[in-house]
């Protein structure tokens, strides 16, 4: 079994930022919360993976299969499904993860609170909390559109400050891309989808949005997602750090 030398450098990948404009007169931001408030999801795996001894083959060959059965096109029912839409457990979908493993000792891997470990490096990224609540102090309505993957591993103290609304998925039932819970979003927020821009790191996820009216932002660093609002919502927005963040991949390349 081979070691991790195999995960991909960050500065190796390629990002870039897409957006789908319409004419409606904007009054919200929906924004997905790993990989666009928080740091890149690879990075966040990459540290999991070297702490924990993981394959890293094993692992990239279980999830590119899952994730892409999961966003790309004729999506077909799979265990991240099941857990996204909280119809299985974090302990369940864990115990489906790690039997499927390796790790580079060839030793066992541990089930028991791999979704915490796998997520333990994620931290918040200021710029873009600086920037949704800039976007509310403006007056426009903001609200968070997250996949689960447990529904625990949020920080909602920090909601407050920054939402009106917020939507997890498995917490009601739906997950991106499905065309339900881009209008469910928009409902909270009490406005129409033509009316919310809506911000993800997933493509497969814009261009759904996109398709139910919204207007989209693929998200790949603060300061491009940061100028994109500015030019999209006609107000000036503290800028971040124009330093452009490691690249990022769609998830993929989990």
């Amino acid at each position: 079994m081979g070691g991790t030398s195999g995960v991909p450098a960050l500065d190796e990948l390629t990002f870039k930022i897409v957006s789908v404009t319409n004419s409606a007169q904007l009054q919200g931001v929906i924004t997905d919360w790993g990989g666009v408030l928080t740091t890149p999801i690879l990075t966040t795996v990459q540290a999991w993976v070297e702490a924990d001894g993981i394959d890293w083959d094993s692992y990239r060959t279980v999830m590119r299969a899952w994730v892409f059965d999961a966003y790309g096109p004729g999506a077909s029912q799979n265990p991240v499904h099941s857990l996204e839409r909280g119809e299985c457990s974090g302990a369940e979908f864990e115990q489906m993860l790690a039997a499927r493993l390796l790790r580079t000792d060839g030793g066992v891997v541990t089930a028991e609170g791999l979704l915490q470990r796998m997520f333990a490096a994620s931290a918040r990224v200021p710029a873009m909390y600086d920037m949704i609540r800039a976007v509310r102090g403006a007056g426009f309505r903001t609200a968070l559109l997250s996949n689960s993957w447990g529904c625990d591993e949020y920080p909602r103290a920090d909601f407050p400050g920054l939402f009106d609304a917020v939507v997890i998925s498995g917490e009601c039932g739906m997950r991106k891309p499905e065309q339900a819970i881009f209008l469910h979003a928009a409902k909270s927020l009490g406005l129409e989808p033509e009316q919310c821009v809506f911000i993800d790191d997933i493509e497969a996820n814009v261009a759904a949005a996109a398709a139910c009216g919204m207007t989209g932002v693929h998200h790949t660093e603060a300061a491009q997602t940061a100028a994109a609002l500015r030019d999209l919502l006609g107000v000036p927005l503290d800028g971040p750090d124009p330093s452009p963040e490691p690249g990022r991949p769609n998830r993929q390349d989990w």
